[in-house]
């Protein structure tokens, strides 16, 4: 796994050991950062980090700042190996997420009608929302969809706050 392009492009990241973590592969990443576009001058917070590859990702195409939350140990551990690696600088946190961006897809089914009343909120008006599911049991937000893709079967949504 690696970081695809920016500043930190080529690099290699880790990721948690074990199955517990399932990292955000390169293909669908570098897919991901050209449906987004410029991610130049944003803040980002990456839910479910795991390895924390999406945000790094950001960072690298000039995101300025970055909040990475993950409830595993090994998952901050990691996180913070690759920011090192790297060195850049973001808050990571080890706590539970009330908001989402990429939960086990086994989950993704019973979340949608909580966080699509959660999220609005805590959006910056023309904050997009990425979520990555199973495209057979895929996260159904009540949030205007702006793109669909599927990978496999990985099925990334982008969603607009309203």
């Amino acid at each position: 796994m690696r970081v695809i392009a920016g500043r930190f492009g080529g690099r290699t990241l880790v990721a948690p050991r074990g199955r517990a973590t399932r990292p955000t592969g390169d293909r669908v990443r570098e897919a991901l950062f050209s449906i987004l576009g410029s991610v130049e001058g944003v803040r980002v917070l990456d839910l479910f980090a795991g390895s924390g590859a999406l945000a790094i990702e950001a960072l690298s195409r000039g995101a300025v700042e970055a909040t990475l939350v993950d409830s595993s140990a090994s998952a901050i551990a990691a996180i913070r190996r690759n920011l090192e690696a790297m060195g850049a600088d973001a808050d990571v946190r080890r706590q539970r997420a009330t908001v989402f961006l990429d939960p086990p897809y086994q989950a993704a089914g019973d979340l949608g009608r909580t966080l699509s009343a959660s999220l609005p909120p805590v959006l910056a008006p023309g904050a997009r929302v990425v979520t990555e599911s199973d495209r057979r049991a895929a996260l159904q937000l009540e949030l205007p969809l702006l793109d669909e893709r599927r990978y496999g079967d990985t099925l990334i949504r982008i969603h607009d706050s309203r």
